[in-house]
C-alpha cells in the first residue's frame, strides 16, 4: 500500500505544480497584454487632430458610393451616431488548430480596438487540455503586426512579430472586422468603396506604408454577410504561403450604441481543393468608446 501513497503524493505535488506555474502564468501574461494595450493607446491619434474631423455619421457623406454600400449604412448607423473610437469585443468559440487536420479547440477572448491609428490586440485563452491553456495574443499596433502563443502563458509556442507580411495580414483583420465598428467603414475615416455589382463592392483602406483592398459582399437585407482578401499569408508547418481569406458574418443585432453588427462569424482558408474554416465565433459582449 505504501506505493500507493508514494503515487498519491507525487499526484498532488504535479497538481500543485501545475496550480503554481498556472498561477504565475497568467499574472505575467496579464502584464504582458497591458504593456502592450498601453502601446496600442499610445498609437491613437490625439484629441486636437482628430477634432479636425466629423465625430458624427452624416448620411451625406454617402452620395456616390455604390448602391449595396448606401444600403448597408442606412440600415446598420442611424443619423447623427457618434463614430467609434474604441471597441471592445468578448467573444466565445472554436479554433482549428491543424492546417491540414480537425483539431479544434474551444476559445474565449477579449479584443480592444481603437479606429484612429487603425489597431487592435487580441487576448484568447485556448483550452489544450483540461488545466493548460494555451494564451494568445493577435494584434496590429503603430503598423506593426504580432501573434504570440504561450502554455500556461509561460512557454512560448510561437512568436512572429514585424512588418511585412504579418502587419500586412493583421491590419487585414482589423480591416475585416470593422462591422462590429462599422463608423470605421466610412469614407470620412479614409475607406474607399468601388462598385462591383448590385450585391459587393471593394473597400480599400490605408495605413502608411500599407494599403489593402477587401471584397464585401452584401445580402438582400442591405448587410455585409462576407468579405473576402484574395491573398493573404497563412502559416503551414514552417512555411508561408499566400492564399484566399473568407468570412461570413451572420447574427445581426443592434448594440447599446444604436449600431447594428453581427454577433456570429466563420473565417476560413481558401485552398485549391476548397474552403478550410479554422474559426467559428460569437459575440457575448460589446462595448463602445465614442468620438467627442
Amino acid at each position: 500500500m505504501a506505493w500507493l501513497l508514494w503515487f498519491g503524493l507525487i499526484l498532488c505535488l504535479l497538481l500543485v505544480a501545475v496550480l503554481g506555474l498556472g498561477a504565475y502564468g497568467t499574472k505575467r501574461w496579464a502584464n504582458t497584454v497591458q504593456t502592450l494595450i498601453r502601446e496600442l493607446d499610445a498609437a491613437r491619434i490625439d484629441d486636437r487632430a482628430q477634432s479636425l474631423s466629423p465625430s458624427h455619421y452624416d448620411p451625406r457623406e454617402l452620395e456616390g458610393l455604390p448602391a449595396p454600400v448606401q444600403r448597408y449604412f442606412r440600415t446598420v448607423l442611424t443619423e447623427g451616431q457618434p463614430l467609434v473610437a474604441v471597441a471592445m469585443v468578448e467573444m466565445a468559440g472554436r479554433f482549428n488548430l491543424s492546417a491540414t487536420a480537425e483539431q479544434w479547440k474551444p476559445f474565449t477572448s477579449t479584443q480592444r480596438v481603437v479606429t484612429r491609428r487603425p489597431g487592435f490586440l487580441w487576448d484568447a485563452q485556448i483550452v489544450m487540455l483540461p488545466g493548460v491553456p494555451v494564451r494568445v495574443v493577435d494584434s496590429y499596433i503603430a503598423g506593426q503586426g504580432r501573434l504570440r502563443a504561450a502554455a500556461l502563458g509561460l512557454f512560448t509556442v510561437a512568436d512572429i512579430c514585424g512588418g511585412g507580411e504579418i502587419a500586412r495580414g493583421e491590419f487585414m483583420r482589423y480591416f475585416a472586422e470593422a462591422t462590429w465598428y462599422p463608423t470605421a467603414l466610412l469614407p470620412s475615416q479614409g475607406v474607399r468603396w468601388q462598385a462591383v455589382d448590385e450585391h459587393s463592392a471593394h473597400a480599400t483602406l490605408e495605413d502608411s506604408p500599407l494599403a489593402l483592398t477587401l471584397l464585401f459582399r452584401f445580402n438582400d437585407a442591405g448587410l455585409i454577410d462576407s468579405f473576402r482578401a484574395e491573398a493573404r499569408a497563412a502559416v503551414v508547418g514552417k512555411e508561408t504561403v499566400m492564399l484566399p481569406w473568407e468570412g461570413k458574418l451572420s447574427n445581426y443585432q443592434m448594440t447599446h450604441g444604436g449600431m447594428t453588427v453581427p454577433h456570429s462569424a466563420e473565417v476560413a482558408w481558401v485552398w485549391p481543393e476548397g474552403h478550410r474554416t479554422y474559426f467559428t465565433g460569437t459575440v457575448s459582449a460589446l462595448r463602445y468608446e465614442f468620438s467627442l
